[in-house]
């Protein structure tokens, strides 16, 4: 009993004494990873707004330099070619719109824009028509002899009914230059569709007729956003 009491009694001590050092070194590791997971923990706020500010893309091989947020349907918000590309602006400020609410991101606005929105397309032209061709020696086979000049200088003639453009007008004005083409205010306003070409994309741009009333703004305009879309040449 004595030898079997002396054994115990030795045993003891020996747990006791493996137990501790491994129980210290277990609270040291933890202490030690708790201490790096902290300093180590990201302390920044990740950017809501993945898309830079601005896209360069290549339309017909001309680069534009558009700004993401107005671009109008979301599988065309990426860099490099592009076939085309739509966009939509604030008018007269020309700054890029909020995002519409409840609409969907995959699909355009709707069909009648807000009478504060301007939009341009941006297409490849593939060796088509030049617009300003197409207004010289397309138009003028299917539009109506008389004409009328208003004292600001636009000069309309209406479109032939049964034509390819029955129903529309078209507005020239010389300086500055403004070649548009209107559909007339029925149950919807009338809008007008003036083009441009830039080296191997055509600028196609959409605004209420209403806005004729001061054309010269519309034609400014205009020019502005091309200069503003077009990237280095």
């Amino acid at each position: 009993m004595t030898l079997l009491a002396t054994r115990h009694g030795r045993r003891a001590p020996r747990r006791h004494g493996h137990f501790l050092p491994i129980a210290s070194g277990c609270a040291v590791a933890a202490a030690a990873v708790t201490v790096v997971a902290w300093l180590l923990w990201p302390t920044w706020e990740p950017d809501k707004s993945i898309d830079p500010a601005r896209l360069p893309v290549s339309v017909g091989g001309t680069l534009f330099n558009v700004p993401t947020k107005a671009v109008r349907i979301k599988v065309q918000r990426h860099s490099g070619p592009q076939e085309r590309v739509d966009l939509g602006f604030l008018y007269p400020s020309l700054q890029v719109p909020e995002p519409a609410k409840h609409a969907s991101a995959d699909a355009p606005e709707q069909a009648v824009p807000p009478i504060d929105r301007i939009f341009v397309s941006l297409s490849a032209h593939h060796d088509t028509l030049a617009p300003d061709i197409r207004a010289r020696t397309i138009y003028p086979r299917y539009l109506e002899k008389a004409s009328s000049q208003g004292d600001d200088g636009l000069v309309l003639r209406a479109f032939r009914d049964g034509s390819p453009y029955g129903g529309e007008d078209l507005l020239v004005a010389a300086s500055p230059a403004m070649v548009a083409r209107c559909t007339r205010d029925t149950a919807t306003p009338g809008m007008c569709l003036s083009e441009r070409r830039i080296d191997g994309a055509d600028l196609t741009f959409r605004f209420p007729r209403s806005w004729l009333a001061q054309w010269r703004e519309v034609a400014d305009a205009m020019d502005r956003l091309s200069e503003q879309l077009r990237g280095p040449h």
